[in-house]
């Protein structure tokens, strides 16, 4: 039997252009998904970044490499817009992706929305024996996710430190 990692730490990611740019013109950010995410998994660090490929495995590459996170929570830049590249970016460094993390979402996400649950792309993986969870920019939608990710975050690193 694995052991349950019960002391997670975890990072939240936005991605999203309008709120970096808010960001950087000094105005106040609305970001409700990202605050609901940091509040809720008590994550250690918060940042937001632009809908960019090289910046989303930039940040991830920073966060593994300088400082003591099990997780790493993204939101936003998963559905169908051009400019929605976390997923794209997440898969050219995730080692293994965690298929059923988005079977399972996108079951509670139909439960919920119906038939458009099918327009989400989240997705889950491990990079470097973290875990990555990538998930709509949505409201409802990460509090969907949280459901799963408070649930078997703790499961999953058991798994991986036992190697």
């Amino acid at each position: 039997m694995h052991k349950r990692i019960k002391d997670i730490r975890y990072a939240v990611v936005t991605v999203s252009d309008s709120r970096y740019n808010d960001l950087i013109k000094g105005m106040e950010v609305d970001d409700k998904s990202g605050n609901l995410l940091k509040e809720e998994l008590n994550a250690k660090i918060y940042a937001i970044i632009p809908d960019n490929k090289d910046m989303i495995k930039g940040i991830v590459e920073h966060i593994v490499e300088s400082f003591d996170i099990d997780c790493i929570v993204f939101t936003g830049g998963t559905g169908i817009a051009e400019r929605d590249v976390t997923v794209e970016a997440l898969k050219e460094i995730i080692e293994k992706e965690l298929e059923g993390f988005k079977i399972i979402f996108q079951k509670l996400s139909y439960e919920e929305v119906g038939f458009s649950a099918m327009l989400s792309r989240a997705m889950a993986g491990i990079y470097k024996g973290k875990i990555i969870y990538a998930l709509p920019g949505s409201v409802n939608a990460c509090k969907t996710a949280l459901k799963i990710i408070k649930e078997e975050t703790g499961h999953i690193l058991g798994h991986l430190r036992e190697g």
